[in-house]
């Protein structure tokens, strides 16, 4: 019963297999193996850009600082949601790899930007004053903090304002294929024809072992990305384990079944919570994430049998036995019924 993290769970077998079919002889090192030749054409297709620039990363916050700092300069801005993964959860990376740029926090429920926070922020820049933080980019995180995902207008609402500024526009896809099978959309649809520059295409927290891809839709940035990955040690000597891991993703639609199956799996631990005494849903559930309530006995019933998960901060377990806790679950492509039956018994008693 581990809904901690989407993180926590297995590497899917068909990705496995594909390290250790790549594990055979001779491989050109540094990203200029056979595989990742297959793996940039693949990801084009999937992107419908046959120009991008396609580079493999081992983790997302790698991927989300090293996009940002190739598209602005050290004295310009990051405009982010206040609860986005580069604001909150991601140490000052973006800010060390931009060498200085600011992140710009903005408002707006269920972590997802309020276009008039977003204004607000971009009017009161003065362009000619050499005393403040210029204009940078936008970044956008795809699904949320908060589980819930963009429309594709609400992405362009978002982009066509930043753009109205001279400003390029980042995706931090972490959840890029739990958003898109959700929305019915296609990568195009919610990136570059949605105004997206460059995207952050998240595959760990689907089944991967360890590898995320950064798409860049202006090939004018490749250079500067690979001497940016190179400086920050994310260019990997034995790099075909990175590209087998996305070859395999995005082979017969693997990347696409691992996330229906996730987003599934929250759709039923979702019933299952509004099953529960005080059961709630605190947001919209647009993915394989979940933020949701239930009665402090029933958080104490299932802490005690060992189900995993994250209670809210500053909660405690003790109090009221009737009064709802809320806290964070996320489904993994994994997740079983039987998990979430075990699950809902646990917190029955």
């Amino acid at each position: 019963m581990f809904f901690a993290s989407d993180n926590t769970g297995p590497v899917a077998p068909k990705v496995m297999t594909a390290i250790v079919n790549a594990n055979q002889g001779y491989a050109t090192a540094y990203g200029n193996d056979q595989i990742m030749d297959r793996v940039r054409d693949k990801i084009r297709d999937v992107f419908e850009a046959p120009d991008a620039a396609v580079f493999l990363v081992g983790t997302g916050t790698a991927a989300n600082a090293l996009a940002l700092a190739c598209h602005i300069n050290p004295w310009q801005s990051v405009f982010c949601h206040r609860d986005a993964h580069v604001e909150v959860d991601e140490c000052g990376a973006p800010e060390f790899f931009t060498n200085g740029a600011k992140l710009v926090p903005l408002s707006g429920g269920s972590a997802k930007i309020d276009p008039e926070s977003l204004r607000a922020a971009l009017v009161t820049v003065d362009d000619t004053d050499p005393h403040v933080v210029q204009r940078g980019i936008l970044t956008i995180t795809q699904l949320t903090e908060r589980g819930t995902a963009y429309s594709l207008e609400e992405i362009r609402t978002l982009t066509q304002l930043a753009k109205s500024y001279n400003m390029p526009c980042h995706l931090d896809g972490a959840r890029f294929t739990n958003a898109l099978v959700s929305l019915g959309c296609t990568p195009a649809e919610m990136t570059w024809k949605s105004g997206i520059d460059a995207v952050s295409f998240g595959g760990t927290k689907n089944g991967l072992m360890g590898v995320e891809a950064v798409v860049l839709f202006n090939p004018d940035k490749a250079w500067e990305f690979e001497l940016r990955r190179k400086r920050a040690a994310q260019l990997f000597s034995k790099h075909r384990y990175l590209s087998a891991q996305m070859e395999a993703y995005l082979t017969d639609d693997l990347w696409l079944d691992l996330a229906r199956k996730s987003n599934a799996a929250a759709v039923k631990l979702e019933a299952a919570i509004l099953s529960l005494p005080g059961g709630q849903l605190i947001h919209r559930r647009d993915g394989n994430m979940l933020f949701a309530g239930w009665s402090r006995k029933g958080h104490q019933n299932a802490k005690k049998a060992g189900v995993a998960y994250g209670l809210h901060f500053g909660q405690s377990l003790d109090g009221p036995d009737d009064e709802v806790l809320t806290a964070r679950l996320v489904c993994n492509w994994a997740t079983s019924d039987a998990e979430i039956a075990d699950f809902v018994a646990a917190v029955t008693g």
